[in-house]
């Protein structure tokens, strides 16, 4: 899964495809590169980002989905939160609802029905303009691993089906780097229902703080925890550098099924 933030603020690429055509050249390298599926978000949920409004998100990732829609065959996906957001991404040709919130704002629930979609529950203790302040679990994968169970059991309600579900633990959403490190390595405790596991670590501050880098170089950061997520047992990989996560998957691959297609 190619990251495509049309965002003026998101953490690590904020701002440098705002612009349609930018989105498409980029969206077009990604996946000439291997994404499977290209995922739009036009809210940034870095920790301390604040929301933006119904309004401007729509006018952020509609024209965005559309265009790749009409030019790609590749799975898009749309990064939201926001019920109308859904509602018109399905319509312009979105395949997938990727919620940071699992679904939990009002309307959220019944608007992912109506749009027949899959949909990826995440996991976040708390909001973004506030998750990092002071994240305390127990145990967080068995936490994680609750929160899957109660938010699986609300999608049922609501005529879900089970089989359109996949699960993302969250990581640095209302998390320590301990924490983090703990879900990354027991991710497969987390397989509920064999559900797929997306994982987006990407970039993110629990590889600069292991490796005291800056957001510009964690590449060889971001493609160990790859490495780990898939051997845990991960399905989907959210990520900003496609080509050498595709070699780094497909070398695992070839390695554990002892074949190269």
């Amino acid at each position: 899964m190619g990251v495509l933030n049309v965002t003026p603020d998101s953490f690590s690429d904020g701002g440098r495809f705002v612009g349609l055509d930018q989105a498409l050249y980029q969206a077009e390298a990604m996946i000439e590169a291997g994404a499977a599926i290209i995922d739009v978000g036009g809210e940034s949920t870095r920790p301390g980002a604040l929301a933006v409004s119904e309004a401007e998100e729509l006018a952020r990732v509609v024209p965005v989905i559309e265009a790749l829609s009409a030019r790609f065959d590749t799975l898009v996906s749309v990064d939201t939160s926001t019920p109308l957001v859904m509602l018109a991404a399905a319509s312009h040709g979105a395949g997938l609802i990727n919620d940071v919130r699992a679904l939990q704002r009002p309307g959220a629930l019944a608007a992912a029905a109506q749009t027949g979609l899959a949909i990826c529950l995440m996991h976040m203790q708390g909001q973004p303009d506030k998750m990092q302040s002071q994240p305390r679990y127990a145990d967080v994968v068995a936490e994680v691993g609750a929160f899957f169970q109660h938010r699986l059991s609300a999608c049922a309600e609501a005529g879900i089906a089970r089989d359109r579900m996949l699960l993302d633990p969250g990581f640095g959403f209302g998390k320590t780097l301990e924490h983090n490190l703990q879900l990354l390595n027991r991710l497969d405790h987390l397989a509920i229902d064999q559900l797929p596991l997306l994982v987006g670590t990407s970039r993110k501050s629990m590889i600069g703080a292991v490796l005291n880098k800056p957001v510009d170089e964690r590449l060889y950061g971001s493609l160990a925890t790859v490495a780990a997520a898939v051997l845990k047992g991960a399905w989907i990989v959210r990520v900003h550098d496609v080509a050498p996560t595709v070699d780094v998957v497909r070398m695992l691959n070839a390695v554990r099924l002892e074949r190269s297609d």
